[in-house]
């Protein structure tokens, strides 16, 4: 008797809180995803202040198209050094996966997108990325990255 009673009260346990995690992960997970489609409309409205607000102090990415990881200001000074070289007309995010682990999570999504050079050419390029973000008291930012156009 005992045993089924124990039984009955671990059961009551996850029916009562398993529904009350998933939600927390779904919400996690839009969450996520929301600040990464934040920082690709920031890059296409010319929105210079993205870095700041979406980086960790100290964040490490790697784009593919680059030698090494970039640090968070080494990040802001490519990103103006370059900015008047080409603008984003348009771009669209396939999200692959996306794993919430209490206070880190993992983004995989592919990507389109269109630029613009300077001379008014375009080119349309597809690649994949994978984010790294963390909790933090500003809600969720980028630690690090790697991707970039697949060629």
């Amino acid at each position: 008797m005992k045993s089924t009673a124990r039984l009955a009260f671990a059961l009551l346990g996850f029916v009562l809180f398993t529904p009350t995690y998933a939600q927390d992960t779904n919400s996690d997970q839009a969450d996520v995803w929301a600040v990464v489609e934040n920082q690709w409309n920031a890059d296409e409205t010319g929105d210079d202040k993205w870095i700041d607000r979406l980086l960790t102090d100290d964040f490490a990415g790697w784009d593919r198209n680059y030698p090494a990881p970039r640090n968070k200001s080494s990040t802001r000074m490519w990103d103006r050094a370059l900015a008047g070289d080409q603008k984003m007309k348009a771009h669209e995010l396939y999200p692959l996966s996306i794993i919430v682990h209490g206070d880190v999570a993992v983004a995989h999504y592919l990507y389109t997108a269109a630029r613009e050079d300077k001379n008014g050419a375009t080119k349309v390029s597809n690649g994949r990325y994978t984010d790294i973000l963390v909790r933090t008291p500003d809600g969720w930012q980028f630690i690090g990255w790697h991707g970039g156009d697949d060629k």
